[in-house]
């Protein structure tokens, strides 16, 4: 067998195989009992909700769009706006770091 390092065998690679698709048999199990108890989490908040004589929050969500999309309080995340004053110092900023570099080589 030439140097380096040595071959895994058929056998070895089959276990591996193997050991894998079982972890990945857990994984999708626990997906399913998660998504069983967010339901049944959800059913229990409506019940209490409706018993307290509450309109549903808006940022509840339903059983089947759990996971859907990301949200935080149901609204979709809002990106920051930089000023012009502040576009403007970063981009003096960055030019002047790049001819720093051009210079350097």
């Amino acid at each position: 067998m030439p140097p380096g390092r040595p071959r895994k065998d058929k056998d070895a690679l089959v276990k591996s195989a193997e050991l894998i698709g079982w972890a990945i048999g857990g994984i999708e199990r626990e997906i399913v009992q998660t998504r069983e108890r967010l339901a049944a989490l959800t059913a229990q908040a409506a019940n209490l909700r409706a018993r307290a004589g509450l309109k549903r929050s808006s940022g509840a969500m339903d059983a089947g769009a759990a996971g859907s999309e990301p949200s935080t309080n149901g609204r979709k995340r809002r990106r920051r706006r930089m000023s012009p004053e502040a576009r403007k110092r970063i981009s003096e900023m960055m030019k002047k770091r790049w001819a720093e570099r051009r210079k350097g080589k």
